[in-house]
């Protein structure tokens, strides 16, 4: 195993065991679920005004990965204006999923930060599902096609 491979494991659980903006949550949420392993997301965004990310929140349960990529998920987007998240969602989804060649190198296209140590889940089909999870709820919600639930 390369220092990177290790490097990127090390980060995955740090963002794992000690999540950034994971918070119980009440109100309106976004949800979204994998029913073929059972991670579950609730997702809220906190609106700066009507254009800006104030902070993206996030609470749930789910493997390693899910939980890591929506930990990295709502530091990239809190504080960014409405078109800058969903660029930057856009590009997250398509560096996952290793489907469009801009977007595999994200250092060509836009600063995904943490998220690159999750490069390794295209290797894997059913990873790639966990690492997407948190992206699809958020993109949603972005294109207003959000599933809402409230407590």
């Amino acid at each position: 195993m390369s220092e990177l491979d290790i490097l990127y494991q090390e980060l995955i659980l740090e963002h794992y065991k000690h999540p950034r903006n994971k918070e119980p949550i009440s109100g309106t949420y976004i949800t979204h679920e994998n029913p073929s392993c059972g991670d579950s997301l609730k997702i809220k965004i906190d609106w700066d005004g009507s254009d800006r990310i104030k902070r993206v929140i996030f609470d749930g349960h789910g493997c390693a990965i899910s939980m890591a990529s929506a930990s990295i998920m709502t530091e990239l987007l809190s504080g960014r204006t409405h078109s800058e998240a969903l660029e930057i969602c856009n590009c997250a989804l398509s560096y996952l999923r290793g489907d469009r060649k801009d977007c595999t190198d994200p250092v060509e296209v836009v600063d995904l930060g943490d998220l690159e140590a999750l490069s390794g889940v295209r290797q894997f089909p059913l990873r790639v599902k966990c690492a997407t999870l948190p992206w699809h709820g958020i993109e949603k919600e972005l294109k207003g096609q959000r599933t809402v639930s409230s407590q």
